[in-house]
């Protein structure tokens, strides 16, 4: 008797449980009905580059599969606004950075032409709550490292002018004038102490032309420095709790306090942490990485799991008002407070101070511009060749 007791409870209580899970489920959907869920960052983009070599002609986006992204899995994780990472690796610094960049960009906004019933591109705050309202998923740009830059005020502009709205600072090497992450691992030496002059330039430059700062992957130096210099507020878009998780990738509790102004629950404990513990609800937002990582939390399998996301928020007894400054009022916040700084230094001339060429010279960066020097410096490479030559056609 006491068995058939024991599994009747048991069952009872798998019912109790269950319809409890739906009952958050429902709720959580019903929150991500009336506010937009902004992602910070996804990795899409190099997947295409990585499988199709962005010949997207051949792919469907409705049926491709081996990805954590499809549209079939943004419509039932309620994305309504993807912020789309154009990255390119570190080896392709002082080569070809600028250019695979640009191709990035481009299938960005092939992606949204090409599925125009769900994509619509995006690049204010505005365009994201218009997008909201359209049922669509506003699709944003973001270059991921500084790299992507080439230590260029003009690129820098002109990638804005192509809608990229944030510039992650270093992805996991040194620029010329920006410290990365690995600095404080002791695998890579520090070069700049944070940032160069001509990296304040940066700042101050993507400042004036409203451009989001992005401080996922550079070194604690830079971050304490950006914070001292911008006078906009700034993003870590897909970084977690450094007191929770100790990698030097993710943010230290003092960082986390100056930006007042792997399970599903171990998910919720790095939100916990730096909103009860530290900053309170005003400072979380979601970037979730998909594509750009090879393991992911139990339970957030894909960009389909957003809703699981929010109903394990909603059982930790976050407010509905906390849970929609996390989903993407925060960041629409960050996003006008950039716009009203650009708005605000509108008339300022643009910094047109290039980088001291000494401090990006390298055997085939042309020098044309530099009044010290007057050619380029891979052809100076050269000289040598061109003098046996000269000499051997003299001996013939």
């Amino acid at each position: 008797v006491m068995d058939w007791v024991k599994t009747v409870c048991l069952v009872l209580w798998v019912f109790t449980f269950n319809s409890v899970a739906d009952d958050l489920k429902e709720h959580a959907l019903k929150l991500m009905t009336d506010t937009p869920l902004i992602d910070g960052h996804n990795d899409l983009p190099w997947q295409m580059k990585s499988l199709f070599n962005n010949q997207l002609n051949t792919v469907d986006l409705y049926k491709l599969n081996s990805t954590h992204t499809n549209i079939p899995k943004i419509k039932e994780g309620h994305i309504s606004a993807q912020f789309w990472a154009a990255y390119v690796p570190c080896n392709t610094q002082y080569k070809d950075a600028v250019r695979q960049t640009l191709e990035q960009i481009d299938v960005i906004h092939r992606m949204c032409h090409k599925y125009p019933e769900v994509f619509k591109f995006a690049t204010s705050s505005q365009d994201i709550l218009d997008a909201f309202e359209q049922n669509k998923t506003a699709s944003l740009i973001g270059v991921e490292g500084g790299h992507s830059i080439d230590s260029s005020l003009g690129t820098l502009r002109t990638m804005y002018q192509l809608g990229v709205r944030y510039l992650t600072i270093t992805h996991s090497c040194n620029t010329p004038w920006a410290d990365n992450w690995l600095v404080d691992t002791g695998s890579e030496p520090e070069a700049h102490g944070g940032l160069s002059d001509f990296g304040k330039q940066v700042i101050r430059e993507m400042n004036r032309i409203g451009m989001l700062i992005d401080l996922s992957h550079v070194s604690e130096k830079v971050m304490n420095q950006v914070l001292d210099i911008s006078e906009a507020p700034v993003i870590f878009s897909h970084s977690s709790a450094y007191s929770i998780c100790n990698h030097k990738r993710n943010v230290p509790d003092d960082v986390l306090m100056r930006l007042v102004s792997a399970t599903l629950t171990h998910v919720h404990f790095h939100i916990h942490k730096a909103y009860v513990l530290l900053a309170g609800s005003s400072i979380i937002g979601f970037g979730g990485d998909y594509d750009g990582v090879p393991r992911v939390p139990d339970g957030l399998e894909d960009v389909s799991k957003y809703p699981d996301l929010v109903a394990e928020l909603l059982s930790r007894k976050w407010s509905d008002e906390e849970i929609r400054d996390a989903l993407g009022r925060n960041l629409l916040r960050v996003f006008r407070e950039v716009e009203e700084v650009r708005d605000h230094q509108n008339g300022t001339k643009p910094d047109d101070i290039p980088i001291p060429f000494k401090e990006v010279q390298n055997s085939c960066r042309t020098d044309f511009g530099y009044q010290y020097a007057s050619s380029s410096t891979c052809i100076q490479s050269f000289y040598p060749v061109v003098l046996v030559l000269t000499l051997l056609n003299k001996l013939l």
